[in-house]
């Protein structure tokens, strides 16, 4: 059967999922899957001929960096890795600059910029306004676009399309020393799930609050789609008759250009990791997921993360499949 992409989303940018509707995400996810099976099957995907996507990361990756070069390799395209302190933007180039010169020479742009609040997001709807080409977010300090809608196809396949509305996802803080992480994968999770459905737990200690826009963009969508959301200080009580559990680090909103004092205070809260007393709190076909690389010892426990309810192996291959999606949808 031969491949046809849909024209409709041509020419979008995809900064946040509060930027597509649920048609247009689910049209991506749609896509998703038949490339995939595709893939799995051996059949070539050259849809993005001879075309060019610049992919910038002003922070560290791997799953992100290579489901994209990978996945503009699989449609034909050609991806070219951009390390923002190797580039002019280490200069202060204007964001101006970047969308109109970069437009010129290519037919994508996809940017990382997520470890400083008030800045990713920014930057990236900056270079949107001048670029000609679609502008597609990587993973910024508001949301983590390609991570969630990842999340959603997982959940999707692994407890069925149409048998995932009312259940339960506990997204929750989790302690990590190894560096602040990023805010936006909670963020991302809280702002797209109860669109489809699902209803969401936010938990967290005192002090690790999410940005209070996408809180009530949160709280907005959930009423809308007739879904639940709710916050609460207690990780067992969040797990308790879970569907899914998303426990992840993520730093102090204030206190991002002090990383070491945000590391310093998660210290107090070396008990929220996801162990296997946690997992008995679940409702029996629970899962675990986690975005990756997880902290293990901290964040979670070895049996938990490759035990028999972990899906975060299927939850990272649909990385790849997403960003071939979006850029075969938008490019």
């Amino acid at each position: 059967m031969s491949l046809s992409i849909p024209d409709t989303l041509r020419g979008r940018d995809y900064i946040e999922t509060r930027d597509w509707s649920v048609d247009e995400i689910q049209l991506a996810i749609d896509v998703a899957g038949d490339l995939k099976q595709r893939f799995k099957r051996g059949e070539a995907t050259l849809v993005l001929q001879n075309k060019t996507i610049f992919l910038f990361f002003y922070d560290k990756s791997t799953r992100t960096r290579n489901s994209f070069e990978a996945g503009a390799t699989q449609l034909g395209a050609h991806a070219h890795f951009i390390a923002a302190e190797t580039s002019q933007a280490a200069h202060g180039e204007s964001p101006k600059d970047m969308g109109i010169i970069l437009s010129s020479y290519g037919h994508g742009i996809a940017i990382r910029h997520d470890l400083v609040p008030g800045e990713g997001n920014t930057l990236m709807r900056a270079v949107a306004e001048h670029a000609t080409i679609p502008v597609i977010n990587m993973q910024c300090d508001v949301d983590h676009p390609c991570q969630a809608i990842a999340d959603l196809m997982t959940v999707q396949e692994h407890f069925g399309k149409d048998n995932i509305r009312g259940r339960k996802i506990a997204v929750s803080w989790a302690h990590a020393p190894s560096y602040a992480k990023p805010m936006s994968a909670p963020q991302g999770l809280m702002m797209l799930m109860p669109r489809f459905g699902l209803d969401v737990v936010v938990a967290h200690p005192p002090g690790w609050d999410l940005m209070p826009d996408t809180v009530e963009y949160a709280k907005k969508v959930a009423a809308e789609a007739g879904t639940k959301l709710e916050f609460t200080g207690d990780m067992d009580a969040a797990f308790e008759g879970a569907d899914i559990v998303y426990p992840k680090s993520w730093g102090i909103m204030d206190l991002f250009g002090e990383p070491e004092e945000s590391l310093r205070r998660s210290k107090k809260h070396r008990d929220w990791i996801c162990d296997e007393r946690r997992m008995k709190l679940l409702k029996k076909d629970g899962v675990y997921m986690h975005p990756l690389p997880a902290d293990r010892g901290n964040e979670v426990t070895d049996d938990v993360i490759d035990g028999p309810q972990s899906i975060v192996y299927p939850e990272a291959e649909n990385r790849l499949h997403t960003c071939k999606a979006l850029m075969a949808l938008t490019m």
